[in-house]
């Protein structure tokens, strides 16, 4: 039978919501649910969570090979990965929402986008990282502008006592297409490497990872190069003091370094002339903080952040330096929080956060920004109650307060319903329902940018007239589970006002450059269906079958939004062999076609692929792996602007894991 705390008890010690949430029944053959902060700022267990949340284990992540932020959530049921426009990256979408609208975090601190725009997931490593929650839809009050769409919090692992390191090497092959044009050479080679411990009081972790890519190319002869030369280094260190049990003061500093080279030929009748993209890019991240829980339930937090993100490309035509172009964003952010003792089987909680950030960006010497550099800072405030009407039902209310200094104050309502439905001996059915409020500010990439490719043949330029975006999100939804199925199935719903969009039938062509820019629509929507079934087929057997289907709506035109798939489907499959040393994991995925342009009416096409990962534990502490990306070779046609489909096509790897200590 499930456990149940006391509704008059339920923060009575300690970090008690997290010790409650591990002491829940499970059965023997299920691993206890993994705790997460991410949608309510509290320690719950994912069963008992009131808004609905998504994970990435530290399991998947080494079961899949997973080497980037980008790697580890392409099996998010829904979650779709693009490429960002002129950057050797990508970034994320979320019920038919855009990256700049879902809100990336480490640690529940944001992270600072790219040049202003929005988050690179290729740009963050996982040494550290322990897992990765997500949520959809504008459903929790402690998250201001940029989550319209969804959070992505990255939760990093919190040294143990005692020690203990990891250290992981890989490389691998594109075959034909590597640049050097010999099918066995290594063209991708990958190295981690994490020590940790301490004593019970002092706990240090400190964590490096590289990743060198030499890219691939069609024809190894020729100029041209269709995926990018990166070489992308992490390097990460954490101190903590513990004073007593639920209290922390820690510091964590972060060291990110990219180069990355783009080869491509623009076309001067009668020659393509040879072009270079040459991109250096720095990112120095501090964060620190206190928590001080105690007995009686009452709970305080103060973290900030400090960031600051340096980039630096020069673009070759031959040999003559054409754009040398240079851009730094800084970002500071404090966050509090106050959690009060249980009071009448409510929770409430308090909090604010202060947020500054600052751009600069010239090329050639000259300022690129309306203005030698462009500011905006904010102030928000957010008020929680989580009600424990029963031991089966739980409401959470929210407000959140924003005040933007170019845009005044906005307030966001939320609410968020929990309901245990089915608890039997073997089913257990919970029902999560939720209306929230989101509002976005313009970015300032977005109101002051020029982000000028010329030499692609097109520039993107801000426009400072932006109005800020605000919708309303519904979501429904339904976990049902034993111990060998669980069925998830969740409705959303999107209504937007002033989407910010830029597409085809912004731009205008000026001296054969298509300039295009952004523009607020009156009304957009999204709305569509999230489902996933998960299968025990044996002790050493598990499949998950999910499937999205979303529609998107310019409700002033009648159009849908362009790159939007309709339909993603996900399959995954895990198999521990009787020796219960080797594992063999599959992971595949069907896009559909999505809308590129609604001027003309292009469509990118449809695809699939699938990924394969062998793991061979030698001993307990040795692990060899192998493993094939795009397994069937689904590449996109990239003589066709319109194509949108897998950037590089099949590759091949091997790799080896040693870990000591715990």
């Amino acid at each position: 039978m499930r456990f149940h705390p006391p509704l008059h008890r339920p923060v009575r010690h300690g970090c008690a919501l997290l010790l409650l949430g591990l002491a829940v029944s499970t059965p023997a053959s299920q691993l206890l649910s993994p705790v997460v902060v991410t949608a309510t700022r509290t320690d719950k267990t994912l069963d008992d969570t009131p808004i609905r949340t998504e994970l990435v284990t530290r399991d998947e992540i080494e079961r899949t090979h997973a080497r980037s932020l980008k790697e580890a959530l392409e099996n998010i049921p829904g979650l779709q990965l693009r490429e960002i426009h002129g950057k050797s990256g990508f970034e994320v979408s979320l019920q038919g929402l855009s990256s700049e609208q879902v809100l990336v975090l480490i640690d529940g601190l944001p992270i600072t986008a790219s040049t202003g725009s929005t988050v690179d997931l290729s740009q963050y490593a996982l040494a550290d990282v322990e897992r990765i929650e997500v949520i959809k839809g504008a459903a929790s009050a402690q998250h201001g502008s940029a989550a319209m769409g969804g959070v992505i919090n990255v939760i990093t692992r919190r040294p143990a006592p005692g020690f203990a390191g990891q250290v992981t090497l890989d490389g691998g092959s594109y075959g034909r297409q590597n640049p050097s044009g010999r099918t066995l050479d290594l063209s991708r080679q990958h190295g981690q490497a994490i020590v940790e411990g301490g004593s019970e009081t002092w706990r240090l972790r400190l964590g490096a990872d590289r990743q060198d890519g030499d890219g691939f190319t069609l024809d190894p002869d020729a100029w041209r190069q269709q995926g990018d030369a990166v070489l992308r280094d992490q390097l990460s260190g954490y101190l903590g003091w513990q004073p007593g049990s639920g209290k922390r003061v820690w510091l964590d500093g972060n060291r990110y370094r990219e180069d990355a080279e783009q080869r491509f030929t623009l076309l001067a009748p009668p020659n393509l002339v040879p072009q270079r993209k040459l991109e250096q890019i720095e990112r120095d991240r501090l964060t620190g903080g206190a928590e001080w829980r105690y007995e009686s339930g009452l709970a305080w937090q103060i973290k900030g952040l400090a960031e600051q993100y340096d980039s630096h490309s020069v673009t070759r035509s031959n040999t003559v330096a054409t754009a040398d172009r240079r851009a730094a964003l800084d970002t500071s952010h404090l966050s509090t929080q106050l959690d009060l003792p249980l009071w009448r089987r409510q929770l409430w909680q308090i909090g604010a956060d202060l947020h500054e950030e600052e751009l600069q960006q010239s090329v050639n010497g000259s300022s690129e920004l309306d203005g030698d550099r462009v500011t905006r800072n904010s102030r928000e405030l957010f008020v929680q109650n989580d009600i424990l009407l029963t031991e089966a039902t739980e409401i959470v209310l929210g407000v959140r307060y924003q005040d933007d200094s170019d845009f005044g104050g906005h307030t966001a309502p939320k609410i968020a319903l929990r309901h245990d439905y089915l608890d039997g001996r073997r089913w257990r059915g919970t029902l999560r329902t939720s209306v929230g409020q989101g509002y976005r500010v313009p970015n300032l990439k977005e109101r002051y940018f020029r982000f000028d490719h010329s030499n692609l043949g097109y520039r993107v330029v801000g426009n400072p007239a932006l109005e800020p975006e605000s919708s309303t999100s519904w979501q429904l939804g339904s976990t049902l589970q034993s111990d060998r199925i669980t069925l998830d199935i969740n409705a959303f719903y999107n209504r937007v006002r002033d989407l910010i969009q830029i597409d085809e039938e912004n731009g205008s062509t000026v001296g054969g450059i298509t300039e295009y820019s952004y523009d607020n629509i009156a009304s957009a929507q999204t709305l569509g269906l999230e489902s996933s079934l998960t299968l025990q087929l044996g002790p050493r057997t598990r499949t998950r079958l999910a499937y999205t289907w979303t529609d998107t709506e310019n409700r002033d035109t009648g159009e849908s939004l362009t790159r939007r798939p309709a339909h993603i489907a996900l399959l995954s499959l895990d198999w521990t062999l009787p020796s219960e040393t080797t594992s063999i994991s599959l992971r595949g995925r069907y896009q559909s076609r999505e809308l590129v342009s609604t001027e003309d009416r292009t469509w990118s096409s449809a695809w699939a692929t699938m990924d394969l990962a062998i793991n061979q534990d030698i001993t307990p502490l040795l692990r060899v792996f192998a493993g094939i990306d795009n397994l069937f070779d689904k590449q996109r046609d990239f003589s066709d602007s319109t194509d949108f489909g897998p950037l590089s096509g099949r590759f091949g790897y091997l790799g080896v894991r040693y870990q000591w200590g715990r």
